[in-house]
């Protein structure tokens, strides 16, 4: 019998690795051979850990939630599918059913650490097509996908290949930024524990594409799990001759390297993560130059975050005009969608731009956990907006984002209930700059802390009115004058929580 269980960072936090050993003692009991495979998550972390039987035929069969103690009740079933806990097949499940999964097709379903199966479920195909067509085309195609970084900017990522190709330098980098600090994000967790060849295909594609020979992964250093599948991942592909002086088979020279970062939100920021990667504190660069000219040691780099890269493979695979056809104007392609906070059905929702937020939130999502109605979701991280109900019918893209002063960001939902203080999470927002400002410049390192004491005033009472002006002023110069996004977006869920909940930062001066 063989049994397939994650070793996801979600799932192991809620006992996957006992229900393995459980599995192991009870089938030992019963002289039932098993073998077991670790996986990474399908996502569905509401029924972690999700454990699944292999059929004759190769058909799966999901349980889940298993906890040890029932573990011997399913050996007692036979596993059999009308168990209580049993979902059928996984793929059929309506939660996975309804996405469009494309950079998660393999999370899951194959041993994250078997190069075979990598290869026979459709990888390296984008590498050797990028071999075959050679750098210019490469590009064009990613030109033509629309792909864009899946990080806060959502800047065009041919735009960034094309610069870097274009600049004359005897050494060239590759950075992925795997630095995911968002609150309610883990998109590149799940990919990293789950996939991640996939993250080495796209960096060897980029590489050949731009002219690089290197590659860092700058990983963020609460992942300890991540860490371990992908350096295990890294020696497998240099083994396998992914990684080398003959990168894939393409003929051209390619490595990785991976640096644990140090536990600071400010290294998501490019710049600020380049001076880290070079050993020295991470503070924001001014910019120009951009990193694209002269980045890591002063040398072109390109620097994207996971999923930007590990989309990179399918593009090249089935073409930039396949991608380009998911989405909807220029928010081109898939992106994951990460729901948490209150939400009942929490997890990564894979699907193509153009979805409603009120669909995410409530047909996948299945609305909050507690029962009570949703008064907000933050969208794009702790820097990202509140957004009420009565805006829940927009579309998931940029464009649309952009138009109410939102943004997309990671991809990450949190979701909050009837009970929420949104004058309480505004203050949240500059406690949280000032925690996680790298200091260099004022608007940020001193405007945040001023933040915090504005809003302590409002939140007491104390000259409402007259503080709700300063505070809009003082959110004013920070947008202006912040050196780079983490001063200048701390606005945007203060002023998003003031206009679409007056009454939260009025409550107390009315005696409500």
């Amino acid at each position: 019998m063989k049994v397939y269980v994650p070793l996801d960072t979600a799932a192991v936090a809620v006992g996957a690795d006992e229900v393995v050993e459980a599995i192991v003692a009870e089938a030992e009991a019963r002289k039932v051979a098993v073998e077991i495979v670790r996986t990474g998550s399908r996502g569905m972390h509401w029924l972690e850990p999700l454990v699944e039987i292999e059929r004759v035929g190769g058909a799966r069969v999901a349980f889940g939630p298993v906890s040890v103690g029932d573990v011997k009740a399913l050996f007692e079933a036979d596993f059999a599918s009308d168990h209580a806990l049993a979902h059928g097949d996984p793929a059929e499940i309506p939660y996975l059913k309804g996405q469009d999964r494309q950079t998660f097709a393999r999370c899951g379903i194959i041993d994250p650490l078997s190069f075979g199966a990598y290869c026979k479920s459709g990888g390296l195909a984008g590498l050797k097509r990028a071999a075959s067509i050679g750098a210019v085309e490469t590009i064009d195609e990613v030109m033509t996908s629309g792909l864009r970084g899946r990080g806060g900017a959502a800047f065009p990522s041919g735009i960034k290949w094309r610069t870097v190709a274009g600049a004359e330098a005897e050494q060239k980098y590759i950075v992925c930024n795997a630095d995911e600090g968002d609150s309610g994000t883990f998109s590149d967790r799940m990919i990293l524990e789950g996939d991640p060849f996939l993250l080495i295909e796209g960096m060897v594609i980029a590489g050949l594409a731009v002219g690089a020979t290197k590659g860092f992964i700058y990983l963020r250093s609460e992942y300890p799990v991540a860490q371990r599948v992908l350096g295990q991942a890294l020696e497998i592909a240099q083994r396998e001759g992914l990684l080398g002086a003959d990168a894939g088979g393409s003929g051209c020279a390619f490595d990785i390297e991976l640096f644990m970062g140090a536990g600071a939100y400010i290294c998501g920021e490019e710049t600020s993560l380049l001076e880290s990667l070079e050993g020295k504190r991470g503070q924001v660069r001014a910019k120009p130059p951009l990193p694209a000219l002269e980045g890591l040691h002063g040398k072109p780099t390109l620097v994207h975050n996971v999923i930007s890269l590990c989309a990179v493979p399918s593009v090249l695979a089935n073409g930039g005009s396949w991608y380009h056809d998911f989405g909807v104007g220029r928010s081109t392609g898939t992106m994951p969608f990460q729901l948490a906070g209150n939400v009942k059905c929490g997890g990564l929702v894979e699907v193509a731009f153009g979805l409603s937020l009120h669909d995410l939130i409530y047909k996948f999502g299945g609305g909050t956990r507690s029962g009570k109605p949703v008064k907000a979701v933050q969208v794009g991280g702790p820097l990202g907006a509140y957004i009420p109900p009565s805006k829940f019918d927009m579309m998931m893209d940029y464009e649309t984002f952009g138009k109410i002063g939102a943004g997309v960001g990671h991809g990450g939902i949190v979701v909050f209930d009837e009970d929420a203080d949104l004058a309480q999470q505004a203050k949240y927002a500059f406690d949280f700059c000032a925690e996680e400002s790298c200091g260099k410049c004022t608007p940020c390192r001193i405007g945040s802390v001023r933040g915090s004491e504005v809003m302590a005033k409002i939140i007491s009472g104390s000259d409402v009115t007259e503080n709700i002006e300063l505070l809009t002023d003082l959110c004013e110069v920070m947008e202006d004058g912040s050196l780079c996004a983490m001063g200048g977006m701390t606005p945007v869920p203060v002023l998003s929580a003031l206009k679409y909940f007056p009454e939260d930062f009025r409550a107390v001066k009315e005696g409500k």
